[in-house]
């Protein structure tokens, strides 16, 4: 397995990049330490199957380099990098055993028989299809040809990398969860260094211990699961992560308070000196909350999402979301929104800029 570092990559598909709009993908610096899980997340378009092309060698970025153990990469041929990519459609033979399909990739590279046996009951015994060894691969459900696909990016013990490309695609809405928790259970199991390319935040967010959440090519933050909830650092993260995602609200400040609708705002910490930009206050609907006094609001709609019901008001124009258990006010009930001060976050240009601690 193998760390792997980005460093200052950009891409451009224009073969004379004039201006930041003419890159797929904006100036970026990472470092995945070997062995761990990563998730790239992000909409349809941000650039994570570009980023996930350029570590595969199946494109050469426009600047920047890549690097496995500190060695440079950039221009290696997929061929040259040890990496193995399970992609959205399975790929197996269809005329071909189980067992035949799962021992090909050690077969083609001349791995001796006794080997190549203990491999592939190892994985197949991981991926609960021991049974099925001996099974032509044209008969096997979606889900099982999804697990042979895995399987086949797992049996060698000698790459640098494990890539999945959105594997879940295909799979039935039912079974993707224990696709899902099973691919967790391998990495725990093999060790591996993988890299999950998804548009799914609980694929990414049940998978990895770092996610990379990109936007129109641009890394907006690194973090784990609990780090891209908590505090997320861009509005971007904090509506795309969550069901239902951050409130975001329009805010001006006044001698240092965040006001909403004419409504003072307590933050989390003072607002930084000097700060500038359009300002916005971000604070989680789980951290919303229906008391005598506040933001005045109007309840639009009351729904009941299985754990929790969410109620919806509007202040004014703006949409304002709170996660509640219990009781709950009708629609159409005036009410009064708080916000828990610690979880009230200031941002600027969509960029968190208050600080935990109350301090600036």
């Amino acid at each position: 397995m193998a760390k792997i570092t980005l460093s200052k990559l950009r891409h451009s598909y224009y073969p004379n990049p004039k201006s930041a709009n003419d890159y797929a993908l904006k100036e970026i610096d990472l470092d995945w330490k070997d062995g761990g899980a990563y998730a790239l997340l992000g909409p349809s378009g941000c650039g994570k199957s570009t980023l996930l092309n350029i570590i595969s060698g199946l494109l050469v970025p426009s600047e920047g380099q890549i690097l496995f153990d500190d060695q440079d990469v950039t221009h290696l041929p997929p061929d040259q990098r040890n990496i193995a990519q399970v992609f959205q459609f399975p790929v197996i033979y269809d005329t071909m055993t189980v067992y035949d399909n799962l021992a090909f990739p050690l077969r083609n590279r001349g791995v001796d028989a006794m080997r190549v046996d203990q491999r592939v009951r190892e994985i197949a015994e991981m991926l609960e299809v021991t049974d099925l060894l001996d099974q032509r691969a044209a008969g096997l459900s979606p889900d099982n040809k999804q697990k042979i696909s895995m399987g086949r990016g797992l049996v060698r013990d000698d790459v640098n990398v494990v890539m999945f490309d959105e594997p879940l695609t295909v799979i039935d809405p039912h079974l993707k969860w224990k696709l899902r928790s099973k691919l967790k259970e391998l990495h725990q199991r093999v060790n591996a260094t993988m890299i999950y390319v998804t548009h799914d935040q609980t694929e990414a967010l049940t998978f990895a211990d770092q996610v990379v959440v990109m936007q129109q090519g641009e890394v907006v933050q690194i973090g784990t699961p609990v780090e891209l909830f908590d505090r997320p650092a861009h509005t971007f993260v904090g509506h795309f992560i969550g069901s239902p995602g951050m409130n975001v609200l329009p805010c001006t400040l006044d001698a240092g308070m965040a006001m909403f609708n004419g409504t003072a705002v307590e933050l989390e910490g003072p607002v930084p000196l000097g700060a500038s930009g359009n300002f916005e206050i971000g604070i989680r609907p789980e951290f919303v909350t229906i008391s005598d006094s506040g933001i005045p609001a109007v309840v639009r709609k009351v729904a009941d999402v299985g754990r929790h019901l969410v109620v919806e008001a509007m202040a004014g124009d703006h949409k304002i979301s709170a996660v509640m258990n219990g009781t709950t006010p009708e629609k159409g009930a005036q009410v009064h929104l708080n916000f828990h001060p610690d979880q009230t976050r200031l941002y600027s240009d969509g960029w968190l800029i208050s600080k935990a601690g109350g301090k600036s």
